[in-house]
């Protein structure tokens, strides 16, 4: 359930300790980054409520299906009687990944889920298969719709992938659209017990998740949260709308002005960021309440986010309780991001736990 691909994200386990060690059964844990929904996810299953917000809509998209699963079987009968083989007109820059019946697969796909949402007929079968569907995009197998690119936490821009089809003498070959999408759904749900499905259903309050910035917590009441687990934005490291185009256009989603991630490339611009960030955490966690904020070291290890991060804190009236460092060596996949060990990328993650 938590091997969905997204840019950035953390590990389970992270949250995980955090869950374990500042909470108890019952308790509300919030992420206000939520991306993905790691955390949510990793509260819920065990048996706490899941709150989270992101500014980007794909999120919701991504975690809510995932939060209220349905069975494998009613999966496989919603694919069945699918038809898609529709007349639509293929969007010619995208046979830079995909051979034209597999475009014409995904683009059938594609409107039956966005006419579906606009009868407000869509259910938690379609939202499963769209989530599973926009996680087969792009890849570097077979096990993707696509002509091998990137990894699947990121989509190259279609001039990209035209480079690395000459490069590679590749051209996209025809995918079984609806047996990966079967064959991923049962990945995702093979270890999913009774327990497991009875504990998100406690968990998962379609109230607790929306698509919101993270200064503005104004939907949760005050005091309700007892414990925070996020990470957010790196300032420029990343670039979640240029990660995120193919996913975005495939689910729907149009990023405005207000519903694009704020990147901030200027330190003061972040840390004023973040501020805004903990007041408004300062005021939905009790007293007492544990804020557990994961960043790292930037710009070739001479920019530590932890210590502008514990800056912010004072000015948000927060006490810092401990800072945690977690050192790492990449493995081969990092070389696809240019990233190497204590030159370049993320080297180390770096937790700064407040006190409320």
């Amino acid at each position: 359930m938590q091997e969905v691909p997204y840019r950035a994200c953390f590990k389970a386990e992270l949250p995980q300790y955090f869950i374990d060690r500042y909470s108890k059964e019952g308790d509300a844990v919030l992420d206000p980054f939520m991306g993905r929904g790691t955390t949510l996810l990793t509260a819920a299953l065990a048996g706490r409520v899941a709150y989270g917000c992101d500014i980007n809509p794909l999120c919701e998209r991504m975690i809510i299906p995932r939060l209220d699963p349905p069975s494998q079987t009613d999966v496989l009968a919603r694919l069945e009687i699918l038809d898609l083989c529709g007349n639509v007109e293929l969007r010619e820059d995208l046979l830079a990944f995909y051979h034209p019946e597999t475009l014409r697969n995904l683009q059938t796909l594609r409107e039956y889920f966005i006419q579906r949402e606009k009868d407000h007929a869509l259910d938690a079968v379609d939202a499963w298969i769209r989530m599973v569907a926009t996680t087969r995009l792009t890849g570097h197998s077979n096990g993707f719709f696509s002509v091998y690119t990137l990894p699947p936490n990121q989509a190259v821009s279609v001039d990209s992938q035209q480079k690395i089809n000459l490069r590679l003498k590749q051209a996209p070959e025809p995918r079984a659209v609806k047996n990966l999408i079967a064959k991923k759904s049962a990945q995702l749900l093979r270890d999913l017990s009774e327990e497991n499905r009875k504990a998100l259903a406690h968990g998962f309050k379609r109230r607790g998740i929306r698509t919101s910035a993270a200064q503005d917590l104004s939907w949760i009441p005050k005091r309700t949260i007892d414990l925070v687990v996020t990470s957010p934005p790196f300032l420029d490291e990343v670039d979640y709308e240029s990660d995120n185009w193919l996913r975005c256009w495939f689910c729907g989603v149009e990023l405005d002005t207000e519903s694009k991630p704020h990147i901030h490339g200027k330190l003061p611009d972040w840390e004023a960021m973040m501020v805004s960030v903990l007041k408004e955490l300062s005021r939905v966690v009790r007293r007492g309440g544990i804020i557990a904020i994961e960043v790292g070291e930037i710009r070739k290890g001479k920019l530590h986010l932890e210590e502008t991060i514990l800056a912010a804190g004072d000015s948000a009236g927060l006490k810092t309780k401990e800072v945690l460092v977690n050192r790492q060596h990449f493995t081969k996949t990092s070389n696809c991001w240019g990233i190497q060990n204590q030159t370049k990328g993320t080297n180390s993650n770096r937790i700064v736990l407040f006190e409320n």
